[in-house]
């Protein structure tokens, strides 16, 4: 660090390898891990350097950050999270990257459906009126498939504390006059509000949920079960059992005292 300071120039060791790749990438920077080129000597090119407006040390309740500002290739922004302690801002660490999950599913995606229990409950009723109209064995299964979707609306309410039979009995007629009278049909997104305890338009409500999201856990769930139904035999084996002593021969060899 002695010829950094020489030059004014701030040098900083022990930085994390993922930190160095974003900082890399925000100021247009090359990762370099060995100033070796394929001569052998040691060579550094100009064109490996990031730019950035400020580079700053603060202070922010007990630590010293180094701030990077203004970076040239990308925009980029960090969170800081603080906390009484350290489960309490690992739980606000899940929350914001959970949030930040969803936020990338849509961009991902570029769509979105109704939350709150909306699509399951639709999907539902559909399921059980087509189910009617077949007159084979596949009436069974579709109609079962449909009854396991409702435990996404169930859940969410007893989570909430809230009637669950009460709320899914309500979302479920509501969907089923929006799928049969037309009349109804502003009804198909209706979802739970787990706050008031009733049923809602979500849409206008503004809750959301990713449409990438939702289809994969429908496949995955659906591909989950298909595999255990696959299943047509189990065998199991019997854990061995030891020689059995009997009274007369574990008082004879003293096992009974201990």
């Amino acid at each position: 660090l002695k010829y950094f300071v020489e030059a004014g120039a701030m040098a900083v060791r022990r930085c994390k390898k993922a930190d160095l790749k974003r900082i890399a990438k925000a100021t247009g920077a090359t990762f370099v891990t060995s100033l070796a080129n394929i001569e052998g000597e040691e060579s550094f090119e100009a064109s490996y350097l990031g730019e950035a407006a400020e580079v700053a040390q603060e202070r922010i309740s007990d630590d010293e950050l180094i701030l990077i500002k203004g970076t040239k290739a990308r925009t980029a922004s960090s969170l800081i999270l603080r906390g009484p302690n350290d489960f309490y801002c690992d739980e606000m660490e899940r929350s914001v990257h959970d949030a930040l999950c969803v936020v990338k599913r849509v961009m991902e995606s570029k769509s979105v459906v109704v939350g709150g229990g909306c699509v399951e409950a639709a999907l539902s009723i559909y399921l059980e009126n087509f189910a009617t109209s077949l007159s084979s064995r596949e009436q069974l299964a579709i109609a079962d498939f449909a009854k396991s979707l409702l435990v996404i609306p169930k859940t969410l309410a007893v989570n909430a504390a809230k009637d669950a039979s009460d709320l899914v009995a309500k979302l479920r007629a509501y969907h089923n006059s929006s799928q049969t009278k037309k009349e109804h049909a502003h009804l198909k997104n209706c979802g739970l509000d787990l706050y008031e305890g009733v049923v809602r338009d979500n849409k206008k409500a503004g809750v959301f949920e990713p449409a990438i999201s939702k289809i994969k856990s429908l496949k995955f769930a659906t591909e989950a079960a298909i595999t255990i139904l696959r299943i047509d035999d189990l065998i199991k084996l019997a854990p061995e059992r030891g020689e059995e002593k009997s009274y007369q021969q574990a008082y004879a060899d003293g096992s009974l005292n201990g």
